[in-house]
């Protein structure tokens, strides 16, 4: 199997089997058909796209089936230490076997087989087939019926109990000596209080404790029971959003729905902790000076030797992320890990720490060199010891500490700087920074399994343009030991299927290598001209342009009507460098559109078949926003855009996500990028689309861009879906909807779907 791309020239003579000479126009109603049979076309047409492996004991053997076209069947056995691969038995010689035995007709290519077991010499293989087990002898392909499998011990004792019973058992005083004293701390009426469990005495720790400003939660005892931790919340009045459905399905008058749902800039509960002392029966005070206005404080724990206890802090507005030590003697305050920047710390997505408690260590991770990567930091000290990981790439996850080796087994982009960045590698290091060994190496997005001893991973990949190819590599060294399986993806290229095609070109800075993918229509002309439509979505959370194969593309559909489709990852989305993740800072209206316009501009130039004169563009929630921002700031370019829930205001949506990369306090960059503010400067065909219900983004940001619209005298379209929550463009109704609106506007010719 070929993992190279098909080559442009190629898509012109790749059509549709079943395609007749009326469908190569656009916009026509074979168009809608071919669209509306293109997922059940293509599904199930690739094999052998993975690898299921079940080992033998000691993890040197292992065997997997591939389920193949018209129901074939294969059984493959792999010894590890060998590094070969072969069929697990011959196929033919035990179909014969097994009809003699059995008396009915098998299809040796079809084997009546799901589940096998060889024994420890692999010289036999026991399976059910027909109802009953069957045994058979391969150096004769002897087959016949097994005796039943004995049943093998769990290592369990039986029990009259629940497997998830759990006993606790406490140490009683003997009979001379005094009553032991059992004190547990209890939240009472907003307070803190000690009781003495065995006498019943109490004791107040605190009396300031109101419902608005109440202590609350667990009690966080050191290991030595000598104090605890409590914390006190400070209560807010959340905000409250009405929705009115319109055409209830349980009755005629329409309903109001009333929910929580703060926003940016809106008073939160603040939550800080209070240590108290047990013997001395009181509060040991502590400064928040380090912790002054907090989003979060959480992962609390305490050291093993109760000396202290630490905290994390996430200060309003993210540009603050600290790990708290307090003291608790003297309950002062000082900062381990200290992680501040000129922007945002991407507190939502790169957030990682773990504690080493036996060597007093914390391994962290931070973007502070440019980068996201791990530090380790000395616990006692708050002394960064080494950089772990270093380079123009990222850590994506980490996956596995392992405390015994000094080892971290991670995740990895833009390791290899040939690949695309965004693919995921799997990678090990030393907790010293030496050590690096990359696990995979294929060009494509990785996912692994590991063999039961860990010292073999089965690594599968694959590309938009590359069907799965998977590997057995060694983990040891990452070296290649067999290629287990390459996709056969034949019969799915037979029915016409377009490769997608990956793309890269420079951004607005002309330097950074911006990605995207490329869609054609399976009709796809070379001496035509076609409309290009982008998809948003520019979230700075993420990234949202595929990496991995998949049989079918809802982007697909939209090209079958006659259109390039396009969709891209601008400056301001996640997981490649600082500075390329810190374009949406105060800037989510920017969207990376100045990116994706460098994008379109030289994919056209490439392929002159891309019309840059007839550019559509549709996304839904952020994706809404950003579609119908670049008919305000780049009517220039784009013509038609269909947008769907958008939080067209960032003062509109919910807090977390606002905040995090807007900022906080609310500054006049806010309403400078709403939507509603540039209303006046629309350009093109506008369609909104909306639910009525949507609880995700207050659908008043659509309401109000309507409005700004009306007031700005300009020409656009509006759906309102009743009864419908968030994403209603991607309902039935909302995709043709938006599919006849880029036919109209963009190919100039009314949809022809019947």
């Amino acid at each position: 199997m070929p993992a190279s791309v098909f080559s442009p020239a190629l898509y012109s003579i790749i059509l549709l089997s079943f395609c007749s000479a009326t469908a190569l126009g656009q916009g026509t109603r074979a168009d809608y058909e071919r669209a509306a049979r293109l997922r059940k076309l293509t599904s199930g047409k690739v094999f052998k796209t993975q690898v299921k492996p079940h080992w033998f004991a000691q993890s040197k053997k292992f065997w997997y089936r591939n389920d193949l076209a018209d129901g074939a069947r294969e059984f493959v056995l792999v010894d590890v230490e060998k590094g070969t691969r072969r069929a697990a038995f011959d196929h033919d010689r035990l179909g014969q076997a097994l009809s003699t035995a059995a008396g009915k007709p098998v299809d040796a290519g079809k084997l009546p087989l799901d589940k096998i077991e060889f024994s420890d010499a692999c010289d036999a293989v026991r399976f059910r087939a027909f109802g009953k087990p069957w045994k058979c002898e391969l150096k004769d392909y002897q087959v016949v019926e097994d005796s039943p499998a004995g049943q093998t011990g769990s290592g369990c004792q039986p029990s009259s109990e629940p497997c998830d019973v759990q006993r606790i058992y406490y140490c009683s005083t003997t009979a001379d000596s005094p009553p032991e004293e059992k004190l547990v701390a209890v939240i009472k009426d907003n307070n803190v209080l000690l009781r003495d469990e065995a006498g019943g005495a109490e004791w107040q720790l605190t009396s300031d404790g109101t419902e608005d400003h109440a202590y609350s939660g667990s009690i966080h005892w050191s290991p030595d029971r000598k104090r605890f931790v409590v914390m006190r919340q400070t209560k807010t009045r959340p905000r409250k959003v009405h929705l009115i459905e319109s055409s209830p399905k349980d009755g005629l008058q329409p309903k109001l729905h009333s929910y929580d749902y703060p926003k940016p800039g809106d008073d939160m509960p603040v939550t800080k902790p209070h240590l108290f002392d047990v013997e001395r029966r009181a509060e040991i005070p502590i400064s928040d000076a380090l912790f002054p206005n907090p989003w979060s404080i959480g992962e609390l724990r305490w050291q093993r030797d109760s000396r202290r206890f630490t905290f994390l802090y996430n200060q309003r507005g993210h540009e603050v992320l600290r790990i708290v030590a307090v003291d608790a003697e003297t309950g002062e305050a000082a900062a381990i890990v200290d992680e501040t920047g000129k922007t945002f710390v991407d507190y939502s997505q790169k957030r990682y720490s773990q504690y080493l408690d036996d060597t007093s260590e914390i391994i962290w991770m931070s973007e502070r060199d440019g980068w996201n990567h791990l530090y380790l930091y000395d616990a006692r000290t708050g002394a960064v010891k080494n950089q772990i990981t270093r380079g123009r790439w990222v850590v994506r996850r980490v996956d596995r500490v392992d405390h015994g080796q000094r080892q971290i087994w991670f995740q990895a982009g833009g390791i290899y700087p040939e690949q695309d960045p965004y693919y995921i590698h799997f990678c090990r290091i030393n907790f010293d920074g030496s050590g690096l060994v990359i696990l995979t190496g294929g060009n494509g997005t990785h996912s692994i399994e590991y063999s039961p001893d860990r010292q073999h991973i089965i690594d599968t990949y694959s590309r938009v343009d590359m069907p799965p190819a998977t590997e057995l590599r060694r983990c040891s060294d990452g070296l290649l030991v067999c290629e287990l399986e390459r996709a056969d993806w034949s019969a799915l290229l037979a029915t016409g299927w377009q490769v997608p095609e990956r793309f890269a070109a420079k951004g607005r800075d002309g330097k950074t290598d911006i990605h995207g993918v490329i869609w054609r229509p399976t009709t796809f002309d070379g001496k035509k001209k076609y409309p290009i439509i982008e998809k948003i979505y520019a979230g700075p959370h993420g990234y949202f342009v595929p990496k991995s194969f998949s049989d079918f593309y809802k982007t697909q559909e939209l090209a079958e009507l006659g259109f390039i489709v396009v969709q891209i990852d601008g400056m301001g989305t996640n997981w490649r460098s600082k500075a390329f993740h810190d374009a949406c800072w105060k800037n989510l209206g920017d969207s990376g559109l100045p990116d994706r316009i460098a994008w379109i501009k030289a994919a056209a130039a490439k392929y002159p078949y891309m019309d840059v004169t007839r550019v559509g563009i549709f996304g839904g929630s952020a994706g809404g926003q950003s579609s119908t921002r670049a008919l305000l700031a780049h009517g220039d370019f784009y013509k038609v855009a269909v947008s769907d829930c958008g939080c067209h205001d960032n003062r509109m949506d919910k807090i977390w996500w606002n905040e995090a990369w807007m900022g906080w306090p609310i500054g006049p960059h806010y309403q400078q990028q709403a939507n509603a503010t540039n209303a006046h400067r629309l350009q093109g065909k506008l369609l909104l689309t909306v639910g009525e219900l949507d609880r995700n983004v207050d659908p008043s940001s659509t309401m109000q861009v309507v409005n700004a619209l009306i007031k700005a005298d300009k020409d656009f379209d509006m759906l309102v879906f009743p009864g419908a929550g968030h994403g209603v463009g991607e309902s039935p109704y909302g995709l043709r909807r938006r599919r006849d609106y880029f036919v109209r506007h963009l190919l100039g010719v009314e949809p022809r779907r019947q």
